[in-house]
């Protein structure tokens, strides 16, 4: 049976889906975008800090469903402009001294909001 994922200190969806959803062991986290929970706004003033919204986004969501960075199976990221591949890249290593999971980055013609990045995963509970 699914579990619905409510995390109120993550930004709530900006459409109709869930901010996860746990099946078994597994917790699917949806597509985070680069809002403040704290004021609404959206950090995009550099990709640097953009990149960082978007992984705390996502720890926020994977702390309610039981998990963390560590538990993260594979990543999704979309980006708006591959020009800042390396930069995006140097944000979310932070995030995964060692052992980090699968992962792709696509270039996409367009983001909700108009973002520049925007990160999806999967990982396990329990």
């Amino acid at each position: 049976m699914k579990k619905i994922v409510l995390a109120p200190a993550a930004p709530a969806p900006i459409g109709p889906y869930s901010q996860a959803v746990i099946y078994g062991n597994t917790v699917y986290v949806s597509g985070q975008i680069a809002i403040d929970q704290a004021t609404g706004d959206l950090i995009t003033a550099n990709i640097e800090d953009e990149t960082n919204q978007v992984m705390k986004n996502l720890g926020l969501i994977l702390k309610e469903a039981g998990a963390d960075f560590s538990q993260i199976i594979k990543c999704s990221i979309f980006v708006s402009d591959m020009g800042n591949f390396a930069k995006i890249n140097e944000v979310y290593g932070k995030y995964f001294a060692e052992n980090p999971p699968a992962r792709e980055t696509v270039e996409v013609s367009r983001l909700p909001k108009d973002v520049n990045v925007e990160i999806s995963c999967i990982a396990y509970v329990g």
